[in-house]
């Protein structure tokens, strides 16, 4: 995949919105196990194509059902329906790609290597421990009430937080992208696709399966 201006680029168009039922695992026939994340993906619909802020054609995809909608979106919608999230991607002019195309599971096959993109749970405030994985002071020997504190921050000169310095704060609800996993199955019936692994968010959050290109070693 080509790039342009820090998006990717999709010529065959190896990309859907889905929702995260579960994690189960699946046996393979020596008997290996392989855990696995369960995803809905699609049925999407290709909503319009249109040219985005850097003058790139790109496809609007649209997922779910939403029962309430506003009249914007009944006019551009029209007959296709009403979705419950649309995403905007670009494919370039050679895509060969029309408004109401419906877009799949059999988009993808077995064996294929995916990036999914999510938004981790949220953790609220957090110290230093739990967010950035510090083992905290001795338990002994004069720390009392300092096991779990950051310590100390560095030198007093400046007389500033210098930027990038970890500290406690708000953890997680950031948009992850788990890059190279596999495709385990595909249940074309229901829609499902199984991903080698673990992916972000909470069960019945919105992710985005997009094929990646990248020939990377695995097990």
């Amino acid at each position: 995949m080509d790039e342009i201006i820090g998006f990717p680029l999709l010529k065959d168009m190896k990309i859907l919105l889905g929702k995260k039922r579960e994690m189960t695992q699946i046996f393979k026939e020596d008997g290996t196990v392989v855990p696995v994340t369960l995803i809905e993906a699609g049925p999407c619909t290709i909503t319009s194509m249109k040219k985005n802020p850097a003058g790139v054609m790109a496809a609007v995809l649209g997922f779910g059902f939403a029962k309430h909608i506003t009249k914007a979106q009944k006019g551009e919608w029209k007959e296709l329906g009403s979705f419950e999230l649309t995403r905007e991607f670009p494919v370039g002019e050679d895509a060969g790609m029309e408004r109401g195309t419906i877009l799949n599971a059999t988009v993808f096959e077995v064996g294929d290597n995916v990036n999914v993109t999510g938004k981790s749970k949220g953790k609220g405030f957090q110290g230093v421990v739990k967010r950035h994985g510090f083992h905290g002071s001795p338990a002994s020997h004069g720390h009392k009430d300092q096991l779990r504190m950051p310590g100390s921050i560095g030198a007093t000169g400046p007389q500033r937080v210098f930027k990038g310095v970890r500290m406690a704060g708000r953890m997680g609800g950031d948009r992850v992208t788990v890059k190279n996993l596999e495709i385990v199955q595909v249940d074309e019936a229901n829609n499902l696709i199984a991903v080698k692994g673990a992916i972000p968010g909470s069960r019945g959050s919105y992710v985005t399966i997009m094929a990646s290109d990248q020939n990377v070693w695995q097990k």
